[in-house]
């Protein structure tokens, strides 16, 4: 247990730098590919997989970890590109999003690196809608992909975005005139479920690509009101894996900045698990919620709308 909670400081500590590690793969040939270390519980050579019958055709098939069924997705086919088919050669990263453990089937691994998400960049401008990508970077002058994970989730398996009629009955006393919400999140799709949630009772979003845009546009609606934005701005929903600037930096930055520090915050992530509790207490937010269920995250609007 020592050593775990170790772990746990370490790595908060170093999202608390506005850092992060990377694990570098491959999917097919030598591009490189980036997924955050948080989200991957363990790399894998791929074992044998059972079929699935009727399953998506990203999907690979099975995979028994240690008695427990994890569903394989093929990363390369899902993103548009070809099939990986030699898969004695393969990798299984079996990561955790959204509530959900799964596997993604990648060509190889190459190594963790160590970087700062302020050289993390959203996409190139030009790259058009239909991308999977959420961020790039540069390792060993290099491009490094980002792969937009939640995008790639909802079109394999789309999640219920339906607010339940009970949850919408209690948002009905919610007094929202004139109110906005402020969501940052470097995935579209993200960005859509939260503000179609949220539009079902009435509340007012704006929205934002990263952390670094967020703190821009609430600084500036800061200096057009004249101070406390809390009567106009009552409350920012923000993911953590965000180019630029982290949710845990953006929370931090907002806390300490007189004209903001009243605004409450939930953090929306796919990432899960004690790491995201410590650092909850660590920045100052207000609540933590993994991503992605509809009732929830409203109730949870309602009660830091209603909150002094």
């Amino acid at each position: 247990m020592s050593s775990f909670m170790s772990s746990v400081d370490q790595r908060t500590n170093i999202v608390g730098q506005n850092r992060l590690e990377l694990l570098m793969f491959r999917l097919q040939g030598s591009q490189p590919y980036g997924i955050n270390v948080f989200k991957v519980r363990e790399v894998i050579q791929c074992p044998d997989l059972s079929e699935l019958p009727g399953a998506n055709p990203n999907v690979r098939g099975i995979a028994h970890l240690r008695g427990v069924p994890v569903t394989v997705i093929d990363l390369s086919q899902a993103t548009g590109g070809k099939r990986i088919e030699d898969l004695s050669h393969a990798f299984i990263l079996v990561t955790e999003y959204n509530r959900n453990t799964q596997g993604f089937l990648v060509g190889g691994v190459d190594r963790i690196v160590n970087v700062n998400w302020e050289q993390i960049l959203p996409p190139p401008h030009g790259a058009g809608k239909s991308h999977y990508l959420t961020a790039v970077t540069e390792v060993d002058k290099k491009l490094v992909q980002i792969i937009d994970v939640e995008k790639v989730f909802s079109e394999i398996s789309p999640v219920d975005e339906t607010v339940s009629e009970s949850v919408k009955e209690k948002a009905k006393g919610l007094e929202v005139q004139n109110l906005t919400v402020l969501v940052a999140d470097d995935s579209a799709v993200a960005r859509n479920q939260v503000k179609r949630a949220l539009s079902t009772v009435g509340i007012h979003v704006e929205t934002v690509n990263d952390g670094r845009m967020a703190l821009d546009w609430l600084k500036a609606k800061a200096n057009e009101l004249g101070g406390d934005i809390t009567q106009a701005v009552p409350l920012m929903i923000s993911d953590i894996e965000m180019p630029e600037m982290d949710g845990y930096t953006l929370t931090a930055e907002v806390k300490k900045d007189d004209q903001l520090k009243n605004i409450h915050i939930i953090l929306h992530s796919s990432l899960s698990g004690v790491f995201n509790e410590a650092m909850v207490r660590k920045v100052g937010a207000d609540q933590f919620i993994a991503k992605f269920h509809p009732d929830e995250l409203v109730s949870a609007v309602q009660k830091w709308m209603n909150a002094d």
